[in-house]
């Protein structure tokens, strides 16, 4: 299957201004609104914004609830493809941002990489429009509840009740997005006429997804037996 050679020059665009203005927020919060907040705090922030921008643009994006994912492997809409680039330019903003602070994970830039290659395959093929805003959804219905854990670390309530319903919360929500219509979506997207390298990043976001949900687990099952033997004791 070959690329399509007619580019939408919007997405170009959305995704210039998209990177730039992910990157003017995160300098406005950091130097303006929260200076006495760390990198990390601020970049959160930044990121739970485009969680709830994502989902949003993707549940509208959907053309029929009754069969979300539907059309398979169908050409993709304007809108899906600029909801696509809005994420993208997102993504090439974190994955530069998260390398200017002290924190850098191998697993969070492999998913940064596997997600910008996947998204960026299906801009340039211009095709399944439907599955990626679907795994769009899948991937940041989660997300906010992930930051929501460590913004809620920093500003002093740490090893909390609220914060361990953050956790629990995030876990949750994880799990069922991830491990259940994740698997699901990955499925039909291998079985569908679609490009060699949308299949393979698809199986490659399902396998990060996976080695997450099992560091979770241990997370979650640490957590809560030590909440119990602080009780004990």
């Amino acid at each position: 299957m070959e690329v399509s050679e007619s580019r939408d020059p919007d997405v170009i665009n959305v995704m210039v201004y998209g990177v730039i203005s992910w990157t003017l927020g995160f300098i406005l919060l950091r130097k303006a609104v929260f200076p006495n907040r760390s990198f990390e705090f601020c970049n959160r922030l930044i990121s739970t914004i485009h969680a709830f921008l994502a989902v949003t643009l993707a549940s509208i994006s959907v053309q029929n609830w009754r069969c979300p994912i539907c059309p398979l492997a169908s050409k993709s809409s304007s809108f899906q493809m600029q909801t696509l680039s809005v994420s993208c330019s997102y993504l090439i903003y974190d994955m530069v941002c998260c390398h200017f602070d002290k924190k850098v994970s191998l697993d969070n830039t492999i998913h940064h990489l596997v997600s910008i290659v996947g998204i960026a395959a299906g801009l340039a093929y211009q095709k399944c429009g439907s599955e990626m805003v679907a795994a769009l959804w899948i991937t940041e219905i989660s997300s906010p509840f992930l930051h929501l854990r460590e913004i809620l670390k920093e500003i002093g309530y740490k090893g909390t009740d609220l914060n361990l319903a953050a956790d629990i919360g995030f876990a949750v929500i994880f799990s069922f997005a991830r491990m259940v219509g994740g698997p699901y979506l990955t499925y039909v997207t291998l079985f569908a006429n679609v490009p060699f390298l949308i299949k393979a990043m698809a199986l490659g976001l399902q396998l990060v997804s996976a080695y997450w949900f099992y560091k979770i687990v241990r997370m979650i099952r640490f957590k809560l037996n030590n909440r119990s033997t602080l009780k004990k004791s």
